[in-house]
């Protein structure tokens, strides 16, 4: 926590969260020619965020990329917050990082989280039925094989396809599959009226990964949910789902018991 505080008494460094809070994403050079500073400068006031937990970063082919991470931000506010409302006020704060993250980027998002568990324990918890079920209520039936069918299952609806499938699968570090088809009966479960429907149909297929990275006592979940085309109707959904059910997952694993359904 003393390492947050020292990264966010710095002007200069505020203002680089600042330019990743308007657009998430960017790569050093994009970080410098917003800012008056020498590139090295940068480099350095990104080093210590990034050694805070503020920054984190991921590698798209030879392009290194900055992004935002609120979890310590949200870990501050903890300390200073009654037990009794920390999972509701948690909930609330990771809501907002997601709704602000909608605009940070309009191809993808990403969000990083720490967790209290062990990179085997987060992996059941992305894969194993006992665990979607609880947080996201939903299942999988898939050998998690790179390559295999994924059937989603919510409630009476199944989605399936030859679309469907796991593209990368490397046990308690990386996992990664293509995200459901939008049936009638997804559509009709969910009450999505047909305009959105037929947007959602229209769109490409967008993918999902799971990026698990041992952190002392915690795991250091990246989720990249990308592949989505310009003014992407989905990506303004999932931005809204996604950190609510990161949250519920999150207090799964630390607690024992999925964050409560908002009434």
């Amino acid at each position: 926590m003393d390492e947050v505080f020292k990264a966010l008494g710095d002007a200069s460094r505020r203002r680089l969260l600042d330019s990743l809070n308007a657009r998430n994403g960017q790569t050093l050079r994009e970080l410098c020619s917003g800012l008056d500073m020498a590139r090295q400068s940068v480099s350095k006031h990104l080093a210590l965020l990034e050694a805070a937990g503020l920054v984190v970063t991921a590698r798209r082919g030879r392009e290194k990329l900055h992004y935002l991470n609120a979890e310590p931000i949200n870990a501050i506010a903890d300390r200073w917050i009654g037990q009794y409302a920390r999972a509701r006020v948690r909930a609330l704060a990771d809501l907002k990082t997601a709704l602000e993250q909608e605009t940070m980027s309009d191809t993808e998002f990403s969000y990083t989280t720490y967790i209290k568990t062990t990179p085997e324990r987060l992996w059941q918890a992305l894969t194993d039925p006992a665990f979607t079920s609880r947080y996201w209520g939903v299942t999988f039936e898939t050998d998690w094989a790179k390559g295999s069918r994924v059937t989603w299952v919510m409630g009476d609806v199944r989605m399936s396809g030859p679309e469907q499938v796991v593209l990368e699968s490397d046990p308690y570090r990386r996992l990664s599959y293509t995200w459901h088809s939008f049936t009638p009966e997804f559509v009709a479960e969910q009450k999505i009226d047909a305009e959105t429907a037929a947007a959602l149909n229209a769109e490409p297929r967008s993918k999902v990964s799971f990026d698990l990275e041992p952190a002392g006592e915690l795991v250091k979940l990246t989720v990249l949910h990308d592949g989505f085309g310009p003014d992407s109707t989905l990506l303004g959904m999932v931005s809204e789902g996604w950190l609510p059910l990161l949250s519920s997952l999150k207090t799964l694993l630390e607690t024992g018991e999925p964050l409560p359904e908002p009434k």
